[in-house]
């Protein structure tokens, strides 16, 4: 006789059904957190009245006249064009054009932090707030290398005014919310995820910006970005859009970057960043790999200003900069940001990683003023006689030679300059592939400097002796300005 089921199919079905039924009490806390919030409007309530609409106005040159297109003498359309053109005549008068931004109290005396190219080239800066009040507005600083700008207005009351929050607790996937100016519509709220931190997008030094889909539009540079305790985690300045509307693709000036520039401007009327004298390039894979990194990090020393900071230091080309004032250092970009947030006059520790070692030094950071970084490459030109090819050496595919009165002459090679020149490149090979050129200055091989074809040679050796698959190489100009290559060693 076949057992009993423990369920007949009536009762199982109804068990399943209850199970069913049951899944969304039983479903985890953080499922039903990943749909959102029921609602931001407590949140924003608060924070409409410290968020304002910013319109400038500027005087702008008008536009020359256009000329009058060449016709064939007696053509029945010369009367035509030269009416038509005549009429539309505007003599280059001067014309006022107008633009709409977004900004945000941060101080209840009337301190207003929007982006730089907001109040560009404004003659008139008018800051427009929820309840209808216009009050014009004085720059107090701007910076350029950061897009922002703190403005000053003065109202007979104590205003509204929102406090900036901490970007570097934000993650990606965490909610914010954004209030701006889109179209020149007035306050709008629109919400959305962080959907990614530390993104480059090639608009200034100190790159860094939080990417977000929540909804940003033309009119909503210099807005706020709130997390969801209403604090200011960003500033909306950009988006990647082929229309100019939202495709959910923004960006946010990280309230960790602009807090210290904000507050330099407050205080100062100007930045006061600091600054080490190093020009410096990233710590690629293969460089990392050629230098028997476990991975790649850090800042690569590149080259040194004359009598800065880092050559005071006993910082030296080649030295990869691993850690500043007890920051590590995860890639070159972050060490721009961590050198200017420095304080100026102070003494910090640098560490470098030089020849596998890790050296710990002591660096007094300098004011940075503008202009200040590395000097452009140049090139010689290459004309001359042909030299003769004593004391050459072939390796990497190159014709190497010593640095000597007519090699120095022929290719614009300043005497303070140290390497082998380059005389020949074989074509197709690695060194051709990286651009190196004749009349280039091997100046380093690892990170020994080499002053002859022999010290290249030499190094090539101890390289493949220890095994290493590729060489780092500094290769510089005329003025001893360059950059690091790697290039295989192969026999």
């Amino acid at each position: 006789m076949n057992p009993t089921p423990s369920y007949s199919f009536p009762r199982l079905a109804a068990a399943m059904l209850a199970a069913v039924l049951a899944l969304p009490l039983a479903m985890p806390i953080g499922a039903a957190q990943a749909r959102g919030p029921e609602s931001v409007a407590d949140v924003a309530e608060g924070l409409l009245d410290a968020v304002v609409n910013i319109s400038t106005s500027q005087t702008v040159q008008g536009s020359r006249n256009v000329p009058v297109p060449d016709l064939p003498p007696g053509s029945p359309f010369e009367e035509f064009f030269k009416e038509f053109f005549d009429q539309n005549k505007d003599g280059g008068r001067p014309r006022k054009v107008s633009s709409l931004g977004s900004g945000f109290v941060v101080d209840k005396s009337g301190l207003v932090v929007t982006n730089n190219h907001v109040i560009a080239e404004a003659d008139e800066i008018v800051v427009n707030f929820s309840d209808g009040t216009k009050l014009s507005a004085e720059v107090v600083g701007r910076d350029t290398k950061t897009d922002l700008a703190v403005l000053k207005v003065k109202a007979d009351k104590d205003l509204a005014f929102v406090p900036f929050g901490d970007s570097e607790v934000m993650r990606t996937g965490d909610w914010v919310l954004a209030i701006g100016n889109p179209f020149g519509l007035g306050g709008t709220v629109t919400t959305g995820i962080i959907s990614a931190r530390n993104r480059d997008i090639n608009a200034g030094p100190y790159d860094s910006f939080i990417q977000t889909d929540a909804a940003i539009n033309r009119g909503n540079s210099g807005g706020p970005l709130f997390n969801m305790d209403g604090e200011v985690i960003g500033i909306n300045t950009a988006i990647i859009s082929p229309s100019g509307g939202s495709i959910g693709i923004g960006f946010a000036i990280p309230s960790s970057l602009a807090k210290p520039v904000i507050d330099q401007l407050i205080e100062f009327g100007e930045t006061r960043r600091g600054y080490i004298g190093v020009r410096i390039q990233a710590v690629t894979e293969e460089i990392a790999d050629s230098l028997g990194m476990v991975k790649a990090m850090g800042a690569l020393v590149a080259g040194l200003t004359e009598g800065g900071p880092a050559q005071a230091a006993g910082i030296a080309t080649g030295d990869i900069i691993v850690e500043f004032n007890g920051k590590e250092i995860d890639d070159y970009r972050s060490l721009s940001r961590v050198v200017a947030d420095a304080l100026v006059g102070s003494d910090v520790d640098i560490v470098v990683l030089r020849n596998g070692e890790r050296v710990t030094l002591k660096i007094a950071v300098g004011r940075l003023e503008e202009g200040d970084g590395g000097a452009a490459a140049g090139e010689g030109d290459g004309a001359g006689e042909e030299l003769p090819p004593a004391e050459t050496a072939n390796v990497f595919g190159l014709e190497l030679a010593p640095l000597d009165e007519e090699t120095r002459k022929k290719y614009g090679i300043e005497d303070s300059v140290e390497g082998v020149v380059v005389l020949d490149v074989e074509e197709g090979s690695p060194a051709d592939e990286r651009q190196i050129t004749e009349g280039d200055v091997l100046m380093r091989v690892g990170q020994d400097q080499v002053t002859t074809p022999d010290d290249v040679v030499a190094q090539v050796k101890a390289l493949r002796e220890r095994g290493s698959k590729s060489a780092l190489v500094f290769v510089g100009n005329g003025k001893g300005d360059g950059r690091f290559v790697v290039l295989p060693l192969e026999e």
